[in-house]
Parts: structure tokens; C-alpha cells; sequence
């Protein structure tokens, strides 16, 4: 490598600091970060989930998804329930009515974020997040 901007790693972590900027202050208005919307999306996928399936889809560990989902819960968009299962060292989360409807306009946010960057990277775009998830060690995306 001859340069600095010939580093991966460089270049990774300064695309990651403007995708996350971007992506903070469009999440803003809402009051909502982005790992947070990360939660909220993966419960308006599949409701009722417990921390650790949490952390194992959003590749966090336990400790960063209990203080997570304590704040949102204190923010009253999610909440714990006990284990339908009967398991009662076990709460499972599930999205409230205030947090449900963040789902549309968080949503739209975050696609006006991707649609942004897709633009700036023209045709490149689909393949740059196809490799991505191949770093990212994410199965590819399913095309129709």
C-alpha cells in the first residue's frame, strides 16, 4: 500500500463515520439513534423477541442489549413481557402503539440515507452492498 487511502481499513472507517453521521442526524427528528432503529426494525419484522435473539441478530452482546432496550423502554417504544413460554428468568420485547408509529417515517428516513449514497456511488452501488455483506459475513440478498 502506497498510501493511507489505499488502506482498508481507512477507507472503511471513514465511509462508515459519514454513512453513521448521515444516518444519526436523519434519525434525529424522531429521536432515535441508529442502533436503535436497528432494534425497532428488527421487532416490526418479528415482534416478541428476547435480548439474546436480539443480540444474535444485530451481532451485539448481551450486556449492549439490556442497557439498549432499557433506554427504549424507558423512552416507551418497546416493551418487556414475560415469557409466554413460562420461562421466568426469560422477558421477551415487543414494540409499543409510540413505537410503532415511528416504523413509517424512521423508515423513510433511513431510505432516503440509503437512496442518498446509492446515488453518489452510481452504478457501483448494488455491487458495493453486495460486498459489504460478504465483509460484513451477511448472507446475500435474496433477488427476485
Amino acid at each position: 500500500m502506497e498510501a493511507l487511502e489505499d488502506c482498508l481499513s481507512f477507507l472503511v472507517g471513514k465511509a462508515q463515520q459519514r454513512v453513521t453521521k448521515a444516518s444519526r442526524d436523519a434519525l434525529a427528528p424522531f429521536g432515535v439513534t441508529p442502533v436503535q432503529f436497528a432494534i425497532l426494525k428488527v421487532l416490526w419484522q418479528r415482534d416478541g423477541l428476547n435480548g439474546a435473539e436480539l443480540g444474535a441478530r444485530l451481532v451485539l452482546d448481551s450486556a449492549t442489549v439490556t442497557g439498549l432496550v432499557d433506554r427504549m423502554e424507558a423512552g416507551g417504544w418497546i416493551e418487556r413481557r414475560p415469557d409466554p413460554g413460562g420461562d421466568r428468568r426469560m422477558s421477551r420485547v415487543y414494540v409499543t402503539g409510540k413505537g410503532a408509529a415511528l416504523e413509517a417515517p424512521t423508515g423513510a428516513a433511513m431510505d432516503r440515507v440509503n437512496d442518498e449514497f446509492a446515488a453518489a456511488l452510481g452504478p457501483a452501488a448494488e455491487g458495493l452492498w453486495d460486498a459489504l455483506r460478504v465483509v460484513a459475513g451477511l448472507p446475500a440478498r435474496e433477488r427476485p
